[in-house]
């Protein structure tokens, strides 16, 4: 039993362990914000646009206290996409971070000696 609680630690403190808690300590505010973005404020101006329905009452009654929730289902796939939507932002820009800016290399300026020997040459070629 002690060598499972040894290994049991070694894996729970590795860094990708501690890394993927984080990850999903940050989702889980990061989810919340994307929530209250579709709410509060996409919502809203959809259904200004709409005329003013509220998305996550739109339902249908099959009998009785039985509904589809639809407008809820609706709600959910914005969420989704917009959450689709800024992590691909995210990448991408912690990608484009990650690439090795490529300068461009300038031909060095030729010394004054290339420069006379060229001249050389040149008068050389014409003489042939």
């Amino acid at each position: 039993m002690k060598k499972f609680f040894e290994e049991f630690k070694k894996f729970a403190v590795k860094g990708n362990v501690l890394d993927m808690a984080i990850g999903v300590v940050i989702g889980s505010a990061f989810t919340a914000i994307i929530n209250s973005l579709v709410s509060d404020i996409i919502m809203p101006l959809v259904a200004l646009i709409t005329g003013d329905v509220n998305f996550a009452e739109l339902k249908v009654t099959l009998k009785g206290d039985i509904t589809l929730n639809y407008g809820s289902f609706i709600q959910f796939v914005v969420n989704f996409i917009l959450v689709a939507l800024v992590l691909f932002f995210v990448v991408k820009a912690i990608n484009k971070l990650k690439e090795p800016k490529v300068e461009e290399k300038k031909e060095p300026e030729p010394s004054e000696e290339l420069k006379a020997l060229n001249k050389i040459v040149a008068l050389l070629e014409k003489k042939k």
